[in-house]
C-alpha cells in the first residue's frame, strides 16, 4: 500500500462517522479537536518542522481560516542593537511588553492589557491605523514595517519614543529563501513551509452537518515561491495574537477555508 492508501485506511478505520471525543481535556483549548484527530492517526504533538505523517501534513478542519503554522519574526526592533536602548527592561521578554505597548493596542476588558492582534495586526495591502503594513522584500523576506505619519492614532506622540517617530522603520522581518545563521531559531520561512508542504501534500478531514467525519481530502504539495506570491496578493495572512504577560509569540499564519478548499485535488468517502 502507498502512503496516501495507509491514510486512508486510517480515516476508515478510526475517524469517519466519529466524533471528536475531547472529555477530560481544557475546553479554553482551541486545538483539543485537532489533537483528538491528530491522535487517530498516530499523530503525537512534538517540535520537529516537518509533515505529519509519511510525508504529509495533517490540516484540521477549522470554523473559518487555517494555518499554515505558527511561525515567529527572526528579528524584532526590540532585539535590533539599533533600537533596542528605546525600549525598556532589561531581558528580552520585558522590552517584547514594551513593544507591545507602543505598537499594539490595550484592551479595557483585560485591565489595558497591550495586544499585537486584531486593528494593530500589520497586513499586505495598506498601512493600518496603527501606521504598520506588511511588504515582501527583494530576498523575499516578509517585513513588518512602521510609519509614524501613517500613525492614525492621536497619542501617539506621547507612545511612541520620539527615536522610533521615523518612517518605514522594520519593526520584524520573517528570514524568506535564506537564513543568514545555522541556529535553529533562525529558520527561513522557506525551509519551514517546505518542510511541511513540499514532501507529498496536505490531507483534512471534513465533517457532515452532524458534525460528523465523513471524509477525506488531499492536496498537492506547495512550495515557498507559490506560498509567498500568496502572501503579496493577501490570501495568506499573518494573525498575530500576542499579548503582554504571555512569553508564547503566537504568530500564525492563516488562510480562509474557502481557499484551503480550493487547493483540494481528491476526495474519499
Amino acid at each position: 500500500m502507498t502512503a496516501k492508501e495507509d491514510i486512508i485506511e486510517l480515516f476508515h478505520r478510526n475517524v469517519k462517522g466519529k466524533k471528536p471525543n475531547v472529555e477530560g481535556t481544557n475546553e479554553r483549548h482551541d486545538g483539543r479537536q485537532g489533537q483528538w484527530l491528530e491522535h487517530q492517526f498516530g499523530i503525537h504533538s512534538n517540535d520537529y518542522n516537518a509533515a505529519d505523517l509519511w510525508g504529509y501534513e495533517l490540516k484540521n478542519e477549522t470554523k473559518s481560516k487555517t494555518t499554515f503554522g505558527d511561525w515567529s519574526a527572526n528579528e524584532y526592533v526590540f532585539t535590533n542593537p539599533q533600537y533596542c536602548i528605546y525600549f525598556t527592561g532589561r531581558s528580552k521578554f520585558e522590552k517584547r511588553e514594551d513593544f507591545l505597548r507602543i505598537f499594539g493596542k490595550p484592551n479595557e476588558l483585560k485591565g489595558g492589557r497591550c495586544s499585537w492582534s486584531g486593528s494593530p495586526c500589520p497586513k499586505i495591502e495598506c498601512f493600518n491605523d496603527f501606521g504598520q503594513r506588511l511588504i515582501v522584500d527583494t530576498n523575499k523576506d516578509i517585513l513588518a514595517i512602521y510609519s509614524y505619519s501613517e500613525d492614525k492614532r492621536a497619542d501617539k506622540a506621547e507612545i511612541v519614543p520620539r527615536e522610533l517617530q521615523i518612517e518605514n522603520l522594520v519593526i520584524a522581518r520573517w528570514y524568506g529563501e535564506t537564513s543568514p545563521t545555522t541556529k535553529k531559531t533562525d529558520k527561513c520561512l522557506k525551509a519551514k513551509l517546505e518542510d511541511k508542504f513540499n514532501d507529498k501534500g496536505w490531507f483534512t478531514c471534513k465533517t457532515d452537518e452532524n458534525g460528523l467525519y465523513c471524509k477525506i481530502c488531499f492536496g498537492k504539495p506547495m512550495n515557498y515561491n507559490e506560498w509567498i506570491e500568496l502572501v503579496k496578493q493577501g490570501i495568506v495572512f499573518f494573525d498575530s495574537g500576542m499579548y503582554q504577560g504571555n512569553k508564547r509569540p503566537y504568530s500564525q499564519w492563516r488562510a480562509n477555508n474557502n481557499f484551503w478548499d480550493s487547493l483540494i485535488t481528491e476526495t474519499y468517502e
